[in-house]
């Protein structure tokens, strides 16, 4: 599948990313509510088996075929496991050993990673600020890893989690603008929600039945509700319909502002308070955004 040069946005496009970084930044305390309750893959399960009815109703009003082809089953896969699976599970966990706003900063520097990955595997061309957007995203990561290794409460791993989460869901999302499969967007995001519900459920079985003694209380009820309906049904729709009408650098755009949602949102609904070097992360982070996703100035 061709991948245009063009790096405009039609107003469609820029609503929907409106809506996308709203529902997703607000999402990191919500996700936050849940694991406090829950264990992170049942959570996750219980979300995504109230969330896959709702996108088969999607596909089924829209007149789609479910089924696809057998030739197209191992890019599916690959598409399903880089773009949700990974990331589903890594930011699960490393959501419940950080607080709300560090794990979305770490969790989008995807951007950062999407240019690398297409500079490095793909032969994108690298103009010098890249590296500027790299050394940016360095110095952020690199505040958060110290801060977390001096606190008492810290957690190196839920850093470490995150990253290699950022990491995966930034080749996805190369992988999914180069797809070859004429599959529908809608269609993917439902098989790789059905495919994120195996790994998470067989997870919550084996190492979480333990914790099964209560029913999800009230916050955790309204989590599991917006994850469900919001996130799945909605926001995860949108987001594979940008990274596969988008060149991958340009779909990463919707994720710069994420981080700024989810630190606010989570000091307004958990009282969270960020330290200084959350604030100059999250700043370092977002020059690196800027130096990386900021369209190429033309000359002439």
């Amino acid at each position: 599948m061709p991948v245009p040069d063009s790096h405009s946005f039609s107003t469609r496009d820029l609503w929907l990313l409106a809506l996308l970084t709203l529902t997703w930044g607000v999402n990191w305390p919500v996700m936050k509510i849940g694991v406090s309750d829950l264990e992170p893959m049942t959570f996750r399960s219980i979300c995504m088996v109230i969330g896959i009815p709702i996108l088969y109703l999607s596909v089924r009003v829209q007149g789609l075929r479910i089924a696809v082809a057998r030739e197209h089953w191992p890019e599916l896969v690959l598409l399903a496991l880089t773009n949700m699976v990974a990331w589903v599970v890594l930011v699960m966990y490393g959501i419940q050993l950080l607080s709300s706003g560090r794990a979305a900063i770490l969790g989008y520097t995807m951007p950062i990673f999407t240019a690398l990955i297409g500079f490095a595997v793909f032969g994108d061309r690298a103009a010098a600020r890249l590296w500027l957007g790299v050394a940016a995203a360095a110095v952020g990561v690199a505040l958060l890893l110290a801060r977390e290794i001096s606190a008492i409460t810290g957690s190196p791993a839920g850093t470490a989690v995150m990253l290699c989460g950022a990491l995966v869901w930034g080749f996805g999302t190369q992988l999914m603008r180069r797809r070859r499969q004429p599959t529908d967007v809608l269609v993917i995001t439902f098989w790789a929600l059905v495919a994120s519900l195996l790994v998470c459920g067989t997870l919550a079985l084996t190492l979480e039945r333990a914790s099964w003694t209560h029913l999800p209380g009230p916050a955790a009820s309204l989590a599991i509700a917006y994850n469900a309906i919001v996130i799945f049904g909605i926001s995860q729709v949108i987001w594979f319909r940008l990274a596969s009408t988008l060149p991958p650098m340009v779909s990463s755009l919707s994720v710069m502002m994420i981080p700024v949602i989810g630190v606010f949102s989570g000091m307004w609904m958990l009282g969270e308070r960020p330290a200084w070097q959350d604030f100059a992360a999250l700043a370092s982070i977002l020059i690196a955004m800027v130096a990386v996703l900021r369209p190429a100035r033309r000359l002439g």
